[in-house]
């Protein structure tokens, strides 16, 4: 088709083809594509090269659809189309979501349905697997674009000041209010509210999401007047909320109001066939950031990439690579320069002189240090997961952090 792509012609023939299925067949595999394709209406989205069988199969079910939407067709209203003014609305600094994967297919389609609809979506995944970046797709594609997304990051709210932060509060409603403060759902009015890691939530601040959700109201804390919100709330988490339920951890009717589009991601470790284009596009992002022309992933290294677990997933892959480039002084990457990037093994010091004893004091804490290091790493810098993996409290797990200086 030259001088016209898929997406165009689709715009163009939509008006005509009523309830008649649109399959898209491309050699793109960026997640623009695929999103605005299942927005625009179409059935399915298949890349190439594609196996003939997921075709039949595919095509199988899309005349089982379109013989069902024949048959209700008189029971519904034709819908508004609207796809002349749709774009593709990519911020060339926001991050892309990379993946050629069926799992990571399946995402894309899943982003494209939850943008055309305004409800609440939960995205479940490990940390680093992309949560963030799959909630900014859902609000850049849907009609919300135009306004806010707030993002935040519920593991991170200090405690007492979580409901102050979500809802806001009045001057005077406790010491060191000296103003009047919006809270996170009014700035997002006409946007998108983003929740990461909502299991964190404590169950009073659970409370109250429920009710905004239910009535679209709330009250500022140590305020009396209701004020009324808009907001969409993209929630996620790495947690199983169902658990969560069960132990009386998360709010049984807050779970069913999150989770009503669902968006699942799965770890890199179970798509190894989306490393290598991850890696070309880590490469071809830190090439823009740094200046530099000669950036390559050599045969072996790309093998030794996916030959590994990531358990930190995509941000994990990413600053290894980060790493591997600065050895590698911005030309091609080799096995060694990844080496670099491996966590130091938690081994027991050595003292230069075996005579010579190594107090004891110093000795656990290098072990200590390590074990917290290789936690951190193996969690994707999560710290809540990072202290549950080592049996701690996550204010233990701060202190420790400051006492070591492994960052902030």
């Amino acid at each position: 088709m030259p001088g016209r792509d898929g997406l165009k012609v689709l715009a163009e023939l939509q008006p005509t083809l009523a309830d008649l299925p649109v399959i898209v067949v491309t050699a793109l595999g960026g997640s623009a594509a695929a999103i605005e394709a299942m927005r625009r209406g179409a059935y399915d989205y298949l890349s190439k090269p594609f196996d003939l069988d997921e075709v039949l199969l595919t095509l199988q079910r899309a005349l089982r659809q379109r013989a069902l939407a024949i048959e209700v067709k008189a029971l519904r209203a034709r819908t508004k189309q609207n796809t002349a003014e749709s774009q593709d609305g990519c911020d060339d600094d926001e991050p892309e979501l990379i993946g050629r994967s069926a799992a990571m297919l399946g995402v894309f389609k899943s982003i494209g349905l939850a943008a055309a609809t305004d409800a609440p979506v939960l995205i479940v995944g490990e940390s680093g697997t992309g949560k963030e970046l799959v909630a900014a797709a859902v609000h850049r594609h849907s009609s919300r674009a135009a306004g806010p997304l707030i993002r935040v990051n519920c593991g991170a709210l200090p405690d007492g000041l979580v409901e102050s932060e979500l809802f806001g509060h009045e001057k005077g409603a406790f010491t060191g209010a000296d103003r009047q403060k919006p809270g996170r759902f009014e700035r997002a009015a006409g946007g998108t509210l983003f929740l990461d890691e909502v299991g964190e939530l404590p169950l009073p601040a659970q409370a109250k999401i429920l009710r905004v959700l239910q009535q679209r109201e709330f009250e500022r804390v140590g305020g009396t007047e209701t004020l009324r919100t808009d907001a969409r709330v993209i929630s996620a988490t790495h947690r199983d909320l169902s658990r969560e339920v069960a132990a009386g951890r998360f709010r049984e009717d807050l779970f069913y109001r999150l989770n009503v589009a669902r968006i699942v991601i799965l770890p890199l470790r179970d798509r190894p066939e989306d490393i290598g284009p991850l890696a070309e596009y880590i490469l071809r992002r830190l090439e823009q950031r740094h200046g530099w022309r000669e950036l390559s992933l050599s045969p072996q290294a790309l093998q030794s990439l996916r030959e590994r677990p990531w358990p930190g997933n995509v941000r994990q892959l990413e600053n290894a690579l980060a790493r591997a480039a600065i050895a590698a002084r911005g030309r091609a990457i080799l096995p060694e320069h990844l080496d670099a990037d491996d966590p130091p093994h938690a081994a027991l010091p050595v003292a230069e002189d075996p005579a010579e004893p190594l107090p004891l004091r110093a000795l656990l804490a290098d072990v200590e240090r390590r074990a917290i290091e290789s936690a951190l790493l193996a969690c994707g810098g999560n710290r809540t997961r990072t202290a549950e993996r080592l049996g701690i409290s996550r204010r233990q797990l701060f202190d420790k952090i400051r006492e070591y200086d492994l960052g902030a």
